[in-house]
């Protein structure tokens, strides 16, 4: 069972016994709640639709839970869209943004919640250890997933399996970085790591990942960087530098195929300067982190499917 208690205790009576059914199963991702509008529940089994419509006051009422009582307190936090809750839980917020010289100040008039449920799926990256890593060396690694199909749950759990070791393919654990831009891997609360990511690692939490990635190698001499969602040219810029430092990287970036991947101009210097070495391709085809394919990459960018 999931910690659904620190997300059940946040929420208005009548709303925490409209959801409190749908958690036997223990299969829900997100709880969508807005004001005037059926609460919608998305599980492993689809979309549920419920008749209960929240008021305004009744998410009023679970923002005010949500920060302590003090919305003042999470500032930084809400002009970013989201609000982390203990248990690494995730909680979108939509509203009237305030803009101050052309950004985003805060969210005001806040209408609409969605509730991501994080959860860890412990040894769920066993099967593509083997592929990743060979004779205790680490290979650099671009995880290629569609949404929603687990691509986070797995970084997660490859960050524990390297930061730990694994006896069973001769691997000493590793000093890692995870470079948390939107608190999803680690699911930080209060700057602790709210999911098992290894005892080896450090988390740069809420942190762009350009910027993190300088940081750590500066100054935690990770073995091994893990981000997540690359995607512009700064960040392959930075994957360059931590290549060139010596240091190991391990990345995932929305996709449904490897084709997809090199279509991308600016992952073409990634692929085609031998910085990487594997390719890593999920699905949900046969649930959550299916794993599709997995390539090797030889100098110059050319493929060898090894699964």
């Amino acid at each position: 069972m999931i910690s659904e208690d620190e997300i059940l205790k946040i929420l208005p009576l009548k709303v925490c016994s409209e959801i409190t059914p749908y958690y036997k199963e223990n299969k829900v991702q997100e709880i969508r709640i807005k004001s005037g509008k059926p609460i919608i529940i998305n599980s492993l089994e689809g979309e549920k639709v419920l008749n209960y419509k929240p008021t305004l006051e009744e998410i009023k009422q679970t923002l005010v839970k949500i920060s302590n009582y003090s919305l003042y307190a999470y500032e930084e936090e809400i002009k970013q869209g989201y609000l982390t809750i203990k248990g690494g839980h995730r909680i979108g917020i939509a509203g009237e943004c305030v803009n101050v010289n052309g950004s985003i100040r805060t969210i005001k008039n806040i209408a609409s919640l969605n509730i991501r449920i994080c959860r860890e799926v412990i040894g769920c990256s066993n099967e593509i250890m083997k592929y990743i890593s060979k004779d205790n060396r680490i290979f650099n690694t671009l995880i290629v997933s569609p949404p929603k199909c687990g691509k986070t749950t797995m970084l997660r759990d490859i960050s524990r399996n390297i930061s730990d070791g694994m006896g069973i393919i001769s691997l000493r654990g590793k000093k890692i970085c995870i470079i948390d831009e939107r608190s999803e891997i680690a699911a930080c609360y209060n700057g602790v790591p709210q999911m098992n990511v290894g005892i080896r690692t450090d988390v740069l939490d809420n942190c762009l990942k350009t910027e993190g990635m300088i940081m750590a190698i500066r100054s935690l001499s990770p073995d091994v960087l893990i981000c997540d969602e690359i995607g512009t040219s700064k960040d392959i810029d930075a994957l360059h530098m931590a290549f060139n430092s010596g240091v190991n990287i391990i990345v995932t970036v929305h996709g449904y195929s490897v084709e997809d991947i090199y279509k991308r101009k600016v992952f073409k210097n990634l692929l085609e300067n031998s910085i990487l070495d594997r390719i890593v391709v999920l699905s949900n085809r046969r649930g959550i982190s299916t794993l599709e394919n997995v390539y090797e990459i030889s100098i110059g960018g050319e493929l060898k499917c090894l699964k």
